[in-house]
């Protein structure tokens, strides 16, 4: 990396979409150059344009675009600091796919070659001011996380006795944080969203909690309604929400993890661009983290109280067959109890029966010198008779009931 050099770096958010038309929209850039188009399928893309270089690089959410071009010294302040866009086609960089997410002019100059109050004071708001030695004491770098009249925050690097290797990797680092800070407060506008629904699903979970602590049998449907349809709308949420919750904390853990690579120390009277990020960042992660934290405590509270609620209701369905079995067995009572009256009409009649076939014999019979009376041959065949049909339908249920 030559010395000085301005760079702008554009983070796009993208979908799928958009990002095939961000790699289609690199390939335009090397057609209209007469350069050959990229690799359909490449995530990471450096071309040279003469007076320019371009990096391209695909991430999971969004795509990243870096201008690099060497400028003249820029050791006073009588005039604006050359960008790095001015020799990027205007038409096709207003053209960029997907929605912007960060943008930033970062100056990379020779710590020799400055005279660094009135140029600091130029390109950045000094009442904001953020500096700090990096690269263990060979380099300084200065910006104000400020979002200036075009729309692009600035940052300077001042560079002394590193060597390019070591000047692009601290380069890059500077680009990522700010890329990653951006990133992580994509899930700050969720978070806030998020605590609206949780509020409310809250206060309604309270009521069904206390609803089903004095609900009456008859209101238990409509409870379990109220909270099944509390159940989706908690999940729902937390379904929308959790993938971005959970980028967002990755991304703050780079912000951190590049902060340190970067190696800064303080100078004297500045704030360090570890200690912005810690005040400002503390409370969108802190945010963020404790949506997320919420939501599973409310996920875990609903399924608490659901399982409450059909458990209630489990042990009265039981009590309710317990019930219904014990009419059953009382009705099987009675039953029993009226068939064995008509048991005994049974054998009443079938005796009644017998006993005038017998009756029928013994008149017959008295032709071949039967000595008995029809009368006297019926009466003493009742009790046989009768004695004897009892026994036969005793012994049939006792086959019946070993049989069951």
């Amino acid at each position: 990396m030559g010395l000085p050099m301005a760079l702008s770096h554009v983070v796009m958010v993208c979908n799928a979409q958009q990002r095939d038309a961000s790699r289609a929209h690199m390939a335009a850039l090397a057609r209209d150059h007469h350069l050959p188009p990229p690799d359909a399928a490449s995530i990471h893309i450096r071309m040279d344009f003469g007076l320019y270089r371009v990096r391209w690089e695909l991430h999971t959410e969004f795509v990243t675009w870096t201008f690099m071009r060497p400028i003249a010294g820029q050791g006073g302040a009588e005039r604006e600091p050359e960008l790095a866009l001015d020799a990027v086609p205007q038409q096709w960089l207003a053209a960029l796919p997907g929605e912007c997410l960060a943008s930033l002019h970062l100056w990379v100059l020779p710590t020799q070659e400055v005279d660094t109050g009135p140029w600091i004071r130029q390109v950045l708001h000094e009442e904001t001011l953020v500096a700090s030695t990096v690269a263990d004491g060979f380099g300084e770098v200065y910006t104000d996380f400020a979002v200036h009249a075009d729309g692009f925050s600035r940052m300077v690097l001042l560079a002394g006795g590193m060597t390019p290797r070591r000047l692009g990797r601290l380069v890059q680092g500077l680009l990522e944080i700010e890329t990653y800070r951006m990133a992580a407060l994509l899930g700050l506008p969720a978070a806030r969203e998020a605590s609206a629904v949780l509020a409310s699903a809250e206060r309604e979970l309270a009521e069904l909690a206390e609803a089903i602590r004095t609900a009456t049998r008859d209101d238990e449907p409509q409870l379990l309604d109220r909270l099944t349809r509390l159940a989706g709308q908690v999940e729902s949420q937390h379904a929308a929400t959790h993938s971005r919750f959970s980028a967002s904390a990755a991304y703050f853990e780079l912000v951190d993890k590049r902060i340190e690579d970067i190696a800064e120390s303080r100078l004297a009277g500045m704030q360090t661009i570890g200690e912005f990020m810690e005040r400002r960042l503390t409370p969108a992660r802190s945010t963020c983290a404790w949506s997320s934290r919420r939501q599973d405590a409310l996920s875990q509270r609903v399924s608490r109280i659901s399982n409450l609620l059909r458990t209630r209701v489990e042990i009265e369905q039981q009590q309710s067959s317990q019930a219904l079995l014990a009419t059953m067995n009382s009705r099987q009572g009675m039953q029993l109890k009226l068939q064995s009256t008509v048991e005994g009409l049974s054998v009443a009649a079938i005796t009644y029966y017998i006993v005038g076939l017998a009756s029928y014999l013994a008149k017959g019979a008295q032709h071949w010198g039967w000595p008995w009376s029809p009368e006297m041959t019926a009466a003493a065949a009742i009790p046989v008779v009768a004695g004897s049909v009892w026994w036969s339908l005793r012994r049939l249920h006792h086959r019946v009931f070993r049989a069951s």
